[in-house]
Parts: C-alpha cells; structure tokens; sequence
C-alpha cells in the first residue's frame, strides 16, 4: 500500500474485534458480487436477502457500474485528485483508487471502513501507484470527526476532493442525523468538491425491499433503512446536483456498456458539486 507521510489510519489501537456469528454488509456484499471474503453467516444471510428480492444482486452490481463512471466522470472531467471513500466494503474490481489511478496516477485516495476483515484485505490489495497514495482508515461514519481527522493524514483539504457514500448512509436511520453527517464532512472540503451517493430505495419494489430490511435487521445490530428519491435529494441540501440529479444507479450518464441502463434497479444514486 502506497501511503503519504504520516498516514496512520490503519494502526488505529481502538479498531472492532471480529465477529464472525454476525453479518456484515461488506461481507454480504462481496458475496452478491461473487467475491470469496465472507463466512457462512453472511452467505445465510445473503441468500435469504436475495430469495426475497432477487434483483438485489442488479442493484449492487449496478451501484459498482455507478461508482466507476462517476470517479471517471471526477477525475476526467471535473479534475479531481483527491477521493474519501467512506463504507469502503472489501476489494473487488475497479476500486475508486483502481479508476482513478489509472487514469491520474497521483490522485491519492483514503478509505475509511469499520470491519477488521475489510482493514486486512485493505492493507494486503487495496496498493495505489507510486505516484499516488491509497490509505485506510478504521473508522465510523456516525463519527465524522474521527473521518476528517485521520483522512487529513493523507488528503489536502485545500484542494477539491471526491466524497464517496455508496451504501453508507443507508445505516444512518435518523434523517437529520444523516443531513448532519453529509454536512459536516462536506463542510470540512472546499468548493469544487463533489458528493457521490448510492442509497437503497423502496420505490420501485416497496414488498421486496421492506422484506430485505425486515430479515437484515431482524439478524444484524446495524439497522438498516430504504429511502425514497425525496429523503435522498434531501442530503444534497446547499449543493449543486449534477445532471440527470437523483436517478436509479442503472440510469446515472450510462455508456454503451452499461448494465441493465434499461431498467430501474433498487438503488438511487447522484453526484452533486459543493459551490
């Protein structure tokens, strides 16, 4: 792993134990993606998800799809070199480190979980260029402080950077906790900085979606919720949402090889630039 100076996130003393008996989203996560880094619990867990609304494996592969095209978008277009990936999940293919880098070798990139698994696999694959910089953070979205502090370890907040919330903030259940939490963090970053969201929502299958959520919540501690294209829109507040606004993660500036572009996955996105 490609560090800056001083970047200490990842030797944090006070990190979470493992718990291997409890499902963990990263890891339910990877293995709707296919990925190997999940245990039996999360697999269970998974499935059962899955039995009950199937297309939530096209939702996360087309959350994946969104991500790349909007840290392309960032990097290309909106000359960013600079990324805070929070809810990092476990390494799979084309990282934000992995799109960006390849494009702009010295954008520097931190990533900011809370599951041990996902550290150890963070430190082991998630290498950026020599160029650049791609450090972890062990840390808790519902402490943005903590966030700020050791990311600033590693990025410039002078500069303009790339908050990515994809899948996070769906773990903030209070609606004015979580208007809190993107404004805090957006409001350590200065202007030009842009804000990626990618958010479960029940509007396009209300049943599947409050049956996904009753069975998660039911055998995991992180509660988990759903939010409609309002309440989304709604963590935008004081930014300037780029075009086509919030939209189905399938329908976010597709390209001809996107997946599923055709129909409305359970998943909103949008990425909105700070003024």
């Amino acid at each position: 792993m490609s560090h800056s100076p001083g970047a200490g996130g990842a030797s944090s003393t006070d990190r979470p134990e493992l718990d291997t008996s409890v499902p963990h989203s990263a890891r339910v996560w990877n293995h709707w993606l296919g990925g190997k880094d999940n245990y039996a619990v999360d697999r269970e867990v998974g499935e059962q998800l899955r039995a009950m609304m199937p297309d939530v494996i096209v939702s996360a592969r087309a959350d994946r799809e969104f991500l790349q095209r909007a840290v392309t978008y960032l990097v290309r277009e909106a000359g960013l070199r600079q990324f805070l990936d929070l809810g990092t999940g476990l390494p799979t293919a084309d990282n934000t480190h992995e799109v960006a880098q390849r494009l702009a070798p010295e954008s520097r990139v931190v990533y900011v979980d809370n599951d041990p698994l996902v550290l150890v696999h963070a430190q082991a694959l998630l290498v950026g260029t020599p160029e650049g910089a791609t450090d972890y953070v062990s840390a808790d979205v519902h402490d943005p402080g903590t966030v700020l502090r050791e990311a600033a370890r590693t990025l410039d907040f002078t500069r303009p950077v790339g908050l990515m919330m994809l899948g996070i903030l769906n773990y903030v259940i209070g609606a004015d906790e979580a208007r809190s939490i993107v404004g805090e963090l957006m409001g350590a970053l200065p202007s030009g900085s842009h804000l990626v969201i990618g958010h479960p929502t029940a509007d396009y299958d209300p049943e599947g979606m409050a049956e996904l959520l009753r069975i998660w919540n039911s055998a995991n501690p992180a509660e988990m919720r759903a939010r409609n294209r309002t309440e989304v829109a709604a963590l935008l507040d004081g930014l300037e949402p780029l075009e086509p606004g919030v939209v189905p993660a399938s329908r976010w500036r597709p390209t001809a090889g996107t997946l599923y572009a055709d129909r409305d996955v359970s998943q909103l996105c949008a990425v909105a630039r700070k003024p």
